[in-house]
């Protein structure tokens, strides 16, 4: 089936002012607002929906807001819709309104699908030199004073049985990546693509919720250029930048007022049919190579908590 990745998601959101400026300092376009809900678009046009907890046909929650309460999938056509309906047609919750079919998933999630409305758009991210590759030449590599999401890359939950949760998605088409064996499972939504749009994680305590949302950017200097941004703005960064060692991707994740994390991401690995799943034992360096605790301040380009006092920081301290 066609599953071609994420097309919308849907916050249930306690305080839409503060979501509101988060975004568009996110770097998510405004494409409409009301006083129950907010409709951003990211570069493609995969839409940020952030709606009042208290919204009309809002789909119940899995933890209290703010949280994610619904995702929606785009597949290619159609035949995609069609082949997948029968499969969701025995799940809790079966919806089907003509041009969307979903359920809930073993979590308790609103899941959708729909023929995808996004777009192609051009964006070339910054070609990188290497000791065998010289791909940029006579150019500097680029820096960005803020980011502007291409899409959302992927979502990742907390579920209460990791096995259901990851044969449901197995039996729509998702193709397990990698694992933490009885703990996460990484899934992509097609045999070739980035490592994964979906990471399943099961604490100890079954507890359901969000982790995080993140958003795929050019290249790893838009996501310093992007976290550096939203530091300027005063939104608090949980960890980052930062390297996962599991997928290969950069990574910078903020704390998001409408719930959970958000996460600029970039240089994912990309994988193919020939893959096969790795297993993993869950640890810190397993989750990151390398990561600043806290974030980089955006005004003084240094570590929280360090002041800039008009050295070079190479220089010599006497």
């Amino acid at each position: 089936m066609g599953i071609l990745g994420i097309d919308e998601i849907t916050y249930g959101a306690t305080d839409l002012a503060a979501c509101r400026r988060f975004f568009l300092d996110w770097g998510l376009t405004l494409a409409a607002e009301s006083d129950t809900l907010l409709v951003f678009e990211s570069l493609n046009g995969c839409r940020v929906r952030v709606a009042r907890g208290d919204a009309p046909g809002l789909p119940p929650g899995i933890e209290p807001d703010p949280t994610l309460r619904e995702v929606v999938w785009g597949v290619a056509a159609d035949a995609d819709l069609a082949a997948l309906r029968p499969r969701l047609a025995a799940a809790p919750g079966f919806v089907d309104d003509g041009a969307r079919i979903g359920a809930a998933d073993p979590n308790g999630l609103a899941v959708r699908f729909q023929v995808s409305v996004k777009r192609a758009v051009a964006v070339e991210g910054t070609r990188a030199n290497t000791w065998d590759r010289r791909e940029r030449v006579d150019a500097p590599g680029r820096i960005y004073e803020r980011a502007t999401p291409v899409e959302v890359g992927h979502v990742v939950f907390f579920v209460a049985d990791l096995a259901a949760t990851e044969a449901f998605y197995a039996s729509l088409g998702f193709v397990a990546s990698d694992r933490y064996p009885g703990r996460g499972a990484f899934m992509r939504c097609t045999a070739r693509g980035g490592h994964h749009d979906l990471f399943l994680l099961q604490t100890p305590q079954r507890n359901r919720g969000l982790n995080h949302v993140a958003f795929t950017v050019r290249d790893i200097h838009e996501v310093f250029g992007g976290g550096l941004h939203v530091s300027r703005c005063g939104w608090e960064t949980q960890l980052g930048p930062g390297r996962h060692p599991i997928s290969s991707a950069y990574f910078w994740y903020v704390r998001n007022p409408a719930g959970a994390l958000a996460e600029y991401y970039a240089d994912e690995d990309e994988l193919t049919e020939a893959w096969q799943p790795r297993d993993f034992e869950p640890g810190p360096t397993v989750f990151a190579e390398w990561a600043v605790d806290g974030g980089i301040d955006g005004n003084t380009r240094r570590q929280k908590g360090r002041e800039a006092d008009g050295r070079f920081l190479t220089e010599k301290r006497h």
